[in-house]
Parts: structure tokens; C-alpha cells; sequence
């Protein structure tokens, strides 16, 4: 069983930037994939980014060339990052973090980011 638990969300005014952190525990060894996802109010859940175990990379079309994520697998810890750079006000949501392992998909409890003024 992997459990998630995301940090690094808060308040940032548009054109900030802000880092995102997942920490993978339990059967990391396990997990293939793993992403960040975002729900904003009044909206579905859309894919952010995700990077499989050997390092690809993939992004969402709202994000492409403003955020990077990366994933460091050292020292029996799995984590995922996603710098997230020249916010915007549409950038506003609940960011949750997934992993994909043996089938089963996990999910964290989510990290609210604000972008305003």
C-alpha cells in the first residue's frame, strides 16, 4: 500500500512561482507513474503533469513551459516535485498528487494554491 502526502501550496501573487512536494511512504517500490492533478471550483479534475519511474515527462496543455516536475527515488524515499512558475489567476485549484502502482491507483489529500492579488 503507498500512501501520499502533498505540501508546498499557499498564497502566491500572479507571475510568482511555487514549489510542490509529494512524499511517497509504504510499497514505493512499487510505483510506476506518479503526476499532480488539480481540481479549481466548479471544474473536473485535469492532469497537470507525470513522470513514469525512468524520468519521462509529460504536461498538460494549460501548463507546458511554466511548470517542471521531477521525481527523486534515493535513500528508500520517493518523491515528486512540481515547480510551478509564472502563475496565473487560473492556476487557482486544489493540486493533488497520484501514483500509479501494481494497478491500483493512489491518491493525496490535495494542496490548495491561490493565485491573487
Amino acid at each position: 500500500q503507498v500512501e501520499l502526502v502533498e505540501s508546498g501550496g499557499g498564497l502566491v501573487q500572479p507571475g510568482g512561482s511555487l514549489k510542490l512536494s509529494c512524499a511517497a511512504s509504504g510499497s514505493i517500490f512499487r510505483i510506476s507513474d506518479m503526476a499532480w492533478y488539480r481540481q479549481a471550483p466548479g471544474k473536473e479534475r485535469e492532469f497537470v503533469a507525470g513522470i513514469s519511474r525512468g524520468g519521462m515527462t509529460k504536461y498538460g496543455d494549460s501548463v507546458g513551459g511554466r511548470f517542471i516536475i521531477s521525481r527523486v527515488n534515493a535513500d528508500g524515499k520517493n518523491t515528486v516535485y512540481l515547480q510551478m512558475n509564472m502563475l496565473r489567476s487560473e492556476d487557482t485549484a486544489v493540486y493533488y498528487c497520484y501514483a500509479g502502482a501494481d494497478g491500483k491507483n493512489t491518491w493525496g489529500q490535495g494542496t490548495r494554491v491561490t493565485v491573487s492579488t
